[in-house]
Order: structure tokens, then sequence, then C-alpha cells
């Protein structure tokens, strides 16, 4: 055998043809589930999240909201807002959320609060649906001429004035509450108390799922018991 013969028989492996190595091969990606099948890492990314309005009628039990409370803690659902307060129907309440979620978790949230006891009845509001927060500002009053023309371009109401704090009141929507927070920023604010949304659906369309309307002289009533 010849020298060269000799250098290409040691390069050969002794079954088959030779392959890339260890470090040139392909190496799959993601992790596998329970099953052992390997989940592609695209298709396992997490769903979007989206902001949403939930209005909850409940009735005036101890206790209700510590149980709502509970229960988003429970879920790990993020409230953002929540405000509550009297329906036109006695010991009744309507508790308005905001909520940001992937669908799922929102689809979820409504089907958890639907089964506590104090919630009668609880629904997603529409886009469209009627909105508004207030938000109260107070801030140093070196320039109340200033802060009284910027309080007058965002519809707002002077509830305070001193030598040297100015609270003033604003109402509307989040874009409407951010922009007026910015302008009045220039003058320094001291204290702010933001209520977060309270929303009913437009025109004659049902807030919550079955709701009454408050001229029918009757209340609107669990679900179960309505069967």
């Amino acid at each position: 055998m010849s020298s060269q013969e000799s250098d290409e028989a040691e390069e050969l492996p002794k079954h088959g043809l030779k392959g890339p190595s260890p470090d040139e091969r392909p190496h799959p990606e993601g992790r596998r589930n329970s099953q052992g099948i390997r989940i592609d890492p695209a298709a396992e990314a997490e769903p979007e999240q989206r902001r949403a309005v939930l209005s909850a009628l409940v009735e005036d039990d101890p206790g209700v909201l510590s149980r709502i409370a509970g229960l988003f803690s429970r879920r790990q659902f993020n409230i953002e807002s929540l405000t509550v307060g009297p329906t036109t129907v006695e010991n009744h309440s309507r508790i308005t959320m905001v909520i940001e979620e992937s669908d799922p978790g929102i689809d979820q949230a409504e089907k958890q609060l639907a089964k506590l006891k104090p919630v009668i009845a609880v629904g997603e509001l529409d886009d469209d649906a009627v909105r508004t927060e207030l938000v109260l500002l107070k801030v140093e009053g070196d320039d109340p001429d200033k802060v009284h023309a910027v309080t007058e371009m965002y519809d707002g109401q002077t509830l305070d004035a001193g030598p040297k704090t100015i609270t003033v009141q604003l109402t509307g929507d989040e874009q409407k509450i951010d922009d007026a927070i910015d302008a009045f920023r220039q003058f320094g604010i001291i204290e702010i108390a933001r209520t977060g949304y309270t929303a009913l659906a437009r025109g004659d369309q049902a807030t919550v799922p079955g709701e009454k309307p408050g001229t029918a002289d009757e209340p609107t009533r669990p679900k179960n018991a309505q069967q």
C-alpha cells in the first residue's frame, strides 16, 4: 500500500461515510413538553395582551370586594383600576375594572367572576362604550392665573385655591386626562388622585348581559336564578 492510500484509509470511518462533526450538526430549538414533543418557540410565544373593561353587577354582601380581589390575586390577573358604586337597585352595586390580559385570560376572568356568589352578571364592554374617569390634581399656586387658564382649557373645575396650592378636578377619557396632567406639570404637581374608568354601554344596549333597565321595576337576577 502506498503512503497516499494509507492516509486516505485513516480518514475514512470504520462504518459508513464520514459525517459532519458534532459542532457542525444542526441542533433543534425549543423545549420538549410533558409528552416529550419538541415545541416550536414561535408557536409557544405568549399571546398578545390587551386592555379590557369589565363591568359586574354584584350584591352588596360584606366582603364582596375582598373575594373579587382574592380571586384575581390567586389567578394572577392584572387589575389596572377598579371602581365601585351603587346602581338603581337597592343593595346592588356596579364594579368597573380595567384588566390587561390575553384574550384567553380575559375570558377566564369573566368566567371566574361569574362563579362568585355575590356576582349577578358580568361582561366586557365594547370599545365604543361611554367611559370616563376623574382625577384630582394639587399643584403649586405660584401662577394662579395660568393654572386657571389650563383648567378651563380641559373643562376642569377649581375645588380649592390657597396661597400655596390649587386643587382642580378633571374628568374625561384616558387620553384627555393624560394630556391635562402633562399640561399641569409646568406648575409642579404636588399630589394626584386618579379613579380609573367607570363605564356604561352606549345607547340602549345593556352594560352587562341580562341587565334589566332601571325603569323596569324589576331587579336583575343572577343567571342561575332565572332558570
